[in-house]
């Protein structure tokens, strides 16, 4: 018992800056970081498309020009 007491006291007596951050920290930072350059670069894509909207039979629709948004 007095092993793990003094073990405890040693992991905590070591300053905060020396510690070393987990390699589970940097991965998931690095997965979030990809996951926003994913959804942006969908973001820029799509706004780029000009969609044609079909009718029932798959025919194009003409555009009025009410529709048109820039």
């Amino acid at each position: 018992m007095s092993t793990l007491t003094e073990w405890n006291a040693l992991a905590d007596s070591t300053p905060p800056s020396r510690k070393q951050s987990p390699p589970l920290l940097y991965f998931l930072a690095f997965v979030f970081v990809l996951f926003v350059g994913i959804l942006t670069f969908c973001y820029v894509v799509t706004k780029r498309t000009n969609p044609v909207f079909l009718d029932a039979h798959g025919k194009p629709v003409a555009e009025s020009s009410e529709s048109t948004r820039h």
